[in-house]
């Protein structure tokens, strides 16, 4: 009996150890190229040089950018960009010459231009939600509301009280 037992521990730690073991030989199987390795680095310069676009953008809104700085720090943040995305065009595999491919009709510094448009929109989307006077007016309904719910604090033990009471409901102390 002592054997059949070893043998069965045996057996369940052999198969718990090959499960756990089981990443390791997938990760050995998926070799990254270098090519892919060089894309993926590529499409993460390429969001950089678009972030700083657009940061480059609002801090000449905002005024924090002289005037003739601006243009040259854009044209060599477009170069930059144009550059990656031409790289990245040469890495990435050609489409099916039936169909009108994007790259061909768009060099590159436009599609850099787009991008970074559609991210600009992306971002004002999300603001544009709620308009000035929108939000003004669920200002003035929210401290109404709060204006005659609340009647302040118990001068006793400082807890919140509202207008109805007539008693404290932490102390008890009658309001006056």
């Amino acid at each position: 009996m002592e054997i059949a037992a070893l043998l069965l521990t045996l057996g369940v730690i052999l198969l718990v150890g090959l499960y756990l073991y089981a990443p390791f030989l997938e990760r050995r199987a998926r070799r990254v190229t270098a090519e892919e390795h060089e894309l993926s680095a590529l499409m993460a310069e390429r969001d950089r040089v678009i972030n700083s676009l657009q940061e480059l953008d609002f801090d000449f809104k905002l005024g924090k950018i002289p005037e003739e700085d601006y243009p040259a720090q854009r044209a060599s943040l477009l170069q930059k960009g144009a550059d990656i995305l031409r790289r990245m065009d040469t890495l990435t595999p050609s489409l099916p010459s039936n169909g009108r491919r994007r790259r061909e009709t768009q060099d590159a510094e436009s599609r850099l231009e787009n991008a970074v448009a559609a991210r600009r929109m992306g971002a004002s989307t999300k603001q544009a939600g709620v308009s000035d006077d929108n939000l003004e007016s669920m200002i003035a309904a929210r401290r109404k509301s709060r204006r005659d719910k609340s009647a302040g604090f118990c001068p006793n033990c400082g807890k919140p009280i509202v207008v109805s009471d007539k008693f404290c409901p932490s102390c008890g102390k009658p309001i006056s």
